[in-house]
């Protein structure tokens, strides 16, 4: 299955690798593919220094993390996505948050499904018709179901 990974997953596994997040990234190889576009690269850029704040990691340490966790995601150009895509994440979003679009768009490119933390996001899409999106407990039961198999 391809998931398609938030920004806001990212930053909860940075802050906490070894928790429920930490654990889906790094043990879900058989379940799950990782994706994700380069404006979340440019988004950890922007809330570096909270990050660091936060997590009391230092420079090294919080890099090395990220670096882990990028070696679990599959990195998307945008460029790739066609307008029609793009118009449609677009519009998906604008009423919700701006910033997911590029998020959205690669779902629908991938044919995938968003992973988000975001509660505002999560619902306003479901609220929209768009199916193709899940919070952690729902990946949690997906893998849960695949893995009695």
């Amino acid at each position: 299955m391809k998931v398609i990974v938030d920004t806001n997953i990212i930053f909860s596994g940075l802050l906490n690798s070894s928790g429920t997040i930490g654990d889906l990234l790094f043990d879900s190889e058989n379940i799950f593919e990782f994706y994700s576009c380069g404006y979340m690269r440019f988004e950890i850029e922007k809330h570096w220094n909270k990050l660091k704040r936060i997590s009391k990691l230092s420079d090294e340490e919080l890099k090395e993390s990220l670096f882990r966790l990028f070696t679990k995601i599959h990195f998307i150009n945008e460029e790739q996505i066609s307008s029609k895509i793009w118009l449609n994440a677009e519009k998906l979003a604008s009423d919700i948050d701006i910033d997911d679009t590029d998020f959205i768009a690669l779902t629908d490119y991938l044919n995938g499904t968003l992973w988000t933390g975001d509660k505002e996001l999560y619902h306003g899409l479901k609220s929209k018709g768009f199916k193709k999106i899940a919070n952690t407990q729902d990946l949690i039961k997906i893998r849960n179901k695949q893995t009695q198999k």
